[in-house]
């Protein structure tokens, strides 16, 4: 996998969020911004990993940061899964996944013995500038949330 290179622009996107409502990069400027990829609406990984953001999230307005989850989820799908999770940040449906490629994201997984194109799960940091700052690419669902805050504090703030 080939990430876009740190000190660049962040590629540029304009997709649906939940609400059906058109999220653009470029509009957050001024503002940190986490992208985390991930596989799939409301699957085990993914529940803890937006829990554990969604849990976070006065922590992550403290320092000036807006996270967004995308995946290549319907809306539909992305609606039921902030609903049951009460969950309190955008999600992003890249059904196409041409913002996955942009990242560097898609592309061949193993999972019990099978071999499939999909997202893998990584998250990159922008700062407020709109250059990519940081690229997660060994992320632990039940942490992700701490290293990302404690990125941002120690290198962003």
């Amino acid at each position: 996998m080939k990430f876009p290179k740190i000190g660049n622009l962040a590629p540029a996107f304009s997709l649906e969020n939940q609400h059906g409502e058109k999220i653009t990069l470029k509009d957050l400027r001024g503002q940190n911004v986490v992208i985390y990829f991930y596989p799939k609406a409301s699957t085990p990984g993914c529940t803890v990993q937006a829990c554990g953001i969604r849990d976070e999230e006065k922590a992550f307005k403290k320092l000036n940061t807006v996270v967004l989850g995308l995946s290549p989820d319907p809306v539909k799908r992305l609606m039921n899964f902030t609903n049951k999770q009460n969950l309190n940040f955008d999600l992003l449906a890249d059904a196409d996944h041409k913002i996955a490629d942009k990242y560097g994201v898609w592309g061949l997984k193993k999972f019990m013995g099978r071999e499939y194109d999909g997202i893998h799960r990584i998250t990159f940091i922008v700062g407020e500038d709109g250059r990519l700052k940081h690229v997660f690419e060994k992320v632990k669902t039940k942490t992700h949330h701490e290293e990302v805050l404690a990125y941002i504090k120690d290198n962003l703030v």
